[in-house]
């Protein structure tokens, strides 16, 4: 990964983590050449959609893959 690949997946990362609908902390973000790699686990099949709207918007991105993310079998953290 770039170091502009590195800064992107960071802004991706807080973006997320700053969003009020969803927890995306298990969420791993990899950048590479403007495409967004999603993995890790989310409470829901809503918040796969939703985390690729929101990493969309981080300028330098072009493409979301979100086949590695998962549903969290025990439900959304409290």
């Amino acid at each position: 990964m770039t170091q502009a690949d590195q800064a992107v997946a960071s802004q991706v990362s807080a973006a997320l983590n700053a969003d009020p609908l969803y927890f995306y902390r298990h969420v791993n973000v990899r950048v590479d050449g403007g495409v967004a790699y999603l993995s890790g686990y989310v409470a829901g099949a809503d918040a796969i959609y939703h985390a690729r709207e929101v990493a969309l918007k981080v300028p330098g991105i072009t493409k979301v893959v979100t086949n590695h993310l998962q549903l969290d079998r025990n439900g959304p953290p409290r």
